[in-house]
């Protein structure tokens, strides 16, 4: 499990704005499953991406 992100986690890709935000599915070494809003599942690397996390306070 990656200690960045946890399953449930709500966050956001900085290339990809039109994807909207995203749920954390899982979390494996470099690789996080999000599913987003507007794009589905996706698989990202995050050693070339850095995604947002999304404050739930703030929204």
């Amino acid at each position: 499990m990656n200690a960045e992100f946890a399953p449930g986690q709500r966050v956001r890709h900085p290339g990809q704005p039109d994807w909207g935000d995203g749920q954390v599915q899982s979390a494996i070494g470099n690789r996080v499953t999000v599913n987003f809003e507007n794009a589905g599942k996706v698989l990202i690397n995050i050693e070339k991406v850095t995604l947002e996390p999304i404050d739930e306070a703030i929204g």
